[in-house]
């Protein structure tokens, strides 16, 4: 086999190594502060916990308490479990109310498209069964950089000043928290969230006198669903407020969708690839079109599978494109999914014979027996008079929610991820997401704002991902742990919406055939296809559509167009937000993405 191109010597950075405990995040505070857990004798999921909580203050454009998380917990000789933090919809949000109101699409901002918030009280079960610390103690990181303040990072500047705008005139309460003196804070400057701060504490002083660590943490998790939370979320959403339809709605999740909400282990789907398998969470969400993909590019040579190539790319990508298809024509929360055909080596066949010599500009889910024709049609796309009028409302326009990069590398939002690995080989890799500053207005009572998932929900009737009470939305964050004879070796992840795992496929390809160490793995020259139905508002999608980092050699490139692939070159540190964390032979190891200059391993 010739060897992949792009060797070690081009990586940005080592890949630690060390024998104690490494952490990975998309932000230094946070991939510092879960190294802090680990130095004082914590285990990987008490660091990944603090970690988890900076995140939330240190990059409140990425991810907040109102927001979700999906997680592969592998605790060292056990098998390896999801932690669920996926919030469903609210009883009071279905497609035929949304669609009374004269939606045609769920809208990307405001408090419509909120789910109930999951990633709290999903980390606090982590903490619990997982964990070793004290609740106190693991916060004690995000209580302190929420109320004595942190130096705000450029990205979320950015982030702010996109929407000052919006802030000024309709969202004034999250004008109060991040505007000075009515425009962005500047980059370096102290900001705080004291209102969060103030709830963490409270949250608690509730589990205070609780006999065991367990009832305190059990105590927290009651109050964040009760009167200390839950109520003052009910109440604040009662008032309209601008989103991305350009109309104005007030919210329907209520303190009774808090209550019965609780966060939950699940089993993992897994996948083989070159005698590997890979482990990711089930069809509510987008995981398992990783394995698909995989499935169909474990039947070429591994030469042919080098995305440093015009035909690696090429394969990659039209691998990607069919399980996209798939996805978005199978895929959802309480829905029977045919998870075992759609993973079986025969369809991966079926499938891998639709990969020809040129580029694919249609959208073709495979045909199972017994599910009927699941065809995305020509136009998927529908609502076009919500996005037409969100147009006219700029301010509303500006604040869209989407959770990714633009599919040409601008900056709009995004998510964020965090690995940890300690010296008794526990594991994690986590995704938490939503919750953004810019994604509803902050609530000052208890110190977030909401997230926007049901905008990855659809107002027609009858399909996977329809608007239902108490369904999870199909969610994007996708983390993934590769196992290797036997015990799980890698976790990793990386924000980006729907590129998580177009950008994750290339790392894993390169580290197992081409033996890429993680950071050159991750460092390596990364693209996209937007050859697919966005999971988020306006829902669009470009046919052919083929989005590469423009250190990918320019014969690749030339290449690529030839092959019949509609080609959008970006910067060459564009695409991509991976980090990564390994065990083996009790050597561990962390790599973490250059690109944004935010993300860090650190470990010994």
């Amino acid at each position: 086999m010739p060897p992949f191109t792009q060797p070690d010597a081009f990586t940005t950075r080592p890949t630690l190594e060390g024998t104690f405990g490494m952490a990975a995040s998309t932000h230094w505070l946070a991939s510092q502060s879960a190294q802090a857990v680990l130095e004082r004798g914590g285990n990987a999921f008490d660091a990944a916990v603090a970690g988890a909580f900076v995140l939330h203050v240190v990059e409140p454009h990425l991810n907040g308490p109102g927001g979700d998380l999906v997680a592969i917990v592998a605790p060292s000789g056990e098998e390896p479990r999801v932690l669920m933090g996926q919030g469903p919809a609210p009883a009071g949000a279905s497609a035929a109310a949304y669609r009374e109101l004269g939606l045609g699409l769920v809208p990307g901002s405001g408090f419509l498209a909120a789910a109930v918030p999951g990633s709290v009280d999903a980390w606090m079960l982590l903490l619990k069964d997982r964990g070793t610390w004290e609740l106190a103690d693991v916060w004690e990181y995000a209580i302190g950089y929420a109320r004595d303040g942190h130096p705000v990072a450029p990205a979320v500047v950015k982030t702010i000043g996109a929407v000052a705008g919006l802030f000024r005139t309709e969202w004034t309460s999250s004008a109060d928290q991040w505007l000075v003196d009515g425009a962005a804070p500047v980059a370096g400057s102290i900001v705080r969230n004291e209102a969060w701060a103030h709830t963490l504490e409270r949250l608690l002083a509730v589990g205070g006198a609780a006999a065991t660590r367990e009832d305190r943490i059990d105590a927290a998790r009651g109050a964040w669903a009760g009167a200390l939370v839950a109520q003052q979320v009910e109440e604040f959403v009662a008032g309209p407020v601008l989103d991305s339809s350009g109309a104005r709605h007030s919210g329907v999740i209520a303190a009774s969708d808090f209550a019965a909400f609780r966060a939950a282990w699940e089993r993992p789907v897994s996948g083989t690839f070159r005698g590997r398998t890979v482990l990711k969470a089930g069809a509510w969400s987008q995981g398992p079109a990783f394995l698909q993909a995989l499935a169909i590019l474990d039947g070429f040579a591994d030469d042919e599978l080098d995305p440093s190539t015009a035909g690696g790319v090429h394969r990659i990508v039209e691998a990607q494109k069919l399980a996209f298809a798939d996805r978005d024509a199978y895929y959802g929360d309480g829905v029977d999914v045919p998870i075992d055909h759609l993973l079986s080596e025969e369809y991966a066949a079926e499938r891998r014979a639709l990969i020809g010599s040129v580029a694919s500009s249609q959208l073709r889910p495979g045909s199972v027996p017994g599910y009927g024709d699941r065809s995305l049609g020509e136009h998927p796309v529908v609502g076009a008079t919500d996005a037409a009028s969100a147009s006219e409302a700029t301010v509303a326009a500006a604040a869209s929610g989407e959770p990714t990069l633009g599919v040409r590398g601008e900056a709009r939002g995004d998510t964020c991820h965090i690995d940890v690995v300690d010296r008794w080989g526990n594991m994690i890799a986590a995704t938490p997401s939503g919750g953004w500053l810019q994604s509803s207005p902050y609530i000052p009572s208890v110190g977030f704002a909401l997230g926007t998932r049901l905008q990855m929900t659809r107002l027609e009737p009858g399909l996977p991902t329809t608007l239902t009470p108490g369904r999870r939305p199909r969610t994007t964050l996708t983390p993934t742990v590769l196992v290797q004879d036997g015990r799980p070796y890698a976790a990793f992840g990386s924000p980006g919406g729907d590129q998580q795992e177009q950008w994750q496929l290339p790392f894993l390809i390169r580290h197992v055939l081409g033996g890429y160490s993680l950071q050159a793995a991750i460092d390596a020259p990364s693209f996209h296809t937007t050859s697919l139905v966005s999971s988020f508002w306006p829902r669009d999608w470009e046919p052919a559509g083929l989005v590469v980092e423009d250190r990918l050699a320019d014969d690749v490139i030339e290449e690529l167009r030839r092959l019949g692939h509609r080609i959008d070159v970006v910067g060459g540190w564009t695409l991509g937000r991976l980090s990564a964390v390994s065990w083996s032979g009790g050597i561990v190891r962390a790599a973490a993405n250059p690109r944004g200059m935010q993300g860090y391993a650190v470990g010994r």
